[in-house]
């Protein structure tokens, strides 16, 4: 019974001990990298603006009635427009203004800076993927949805970062 409690304990704790060096290798090596959470940025009490959003989806909340079905039925609804837009949302940091461009492929968001831009984030749509390109002076996002693209397009080289959204 003692040679068997022994050899349990003997090999919990090489286990323990290899399990720990293993978490403390991958750590090590993958500290920094795509892995690491993102990071926010800051948002104040004083930089807050009152422009209107639009309310986000929920599969969980449901539209209270407010017509009957009657007149629902017989007023005309607008069709979904196909191009896509582009809705600012000023928010300034220490290193720009901050920008988010709404397309019908995703989502990219800037920093924009007096003479450079960096990439916030990029985020596709349900169905579209997305590919990213940096140099030195420009930023291109592009969704890519069968053989819809949506690019995204920032550039600074010789004046302010400019971003232009087109679809092709």
């Amino acid at each position: 019974m003692r040679r068997g409690l022994v050899h349990v304990l003997a090999w919990s704790l090489a286990t323990g001990a290899a399990v720990t060096l293993s978490w403390w290798g991958v750590h090590t090596v993958m500290a920094g990298t795509a892995y690491d959470p993102p990071r926010a940025l800051p948002i104040t009490v004083a930089e807050q603006t009152t422009q209107e959003s639009k309310p986000l989806a929920s599969s969980t909340a449901r539209p209270t009635p407010s017509k009957s079905r009657a007149a629902r039925q017989s007023s005309p609804t607008p069709a979904p427009s196909k191009t896509p837009t582009k809705s600012p949302s000023p928010s300034p940091t220490a290193s720009g203004e901050v920008k988010s461009y709404d397309t019908e492929g995703g989502r990219a968001v800037f920093s924009l800076g007096k003479d450079s831009a960096t990439l916030v984030s990029a985020t596709p749509a349900a169905g579209w993927s997305m590919q990213v390109w940096k140099t030195e002076t420009w930023i291109r996002v592009e969704f890519a949805s069968g053989a819809d693209r949506v690019s995204v397009f920032c550039t600074w080289h010789d004046s302010a970062p400019r971003v232009e959204v087109g679809t092709y």
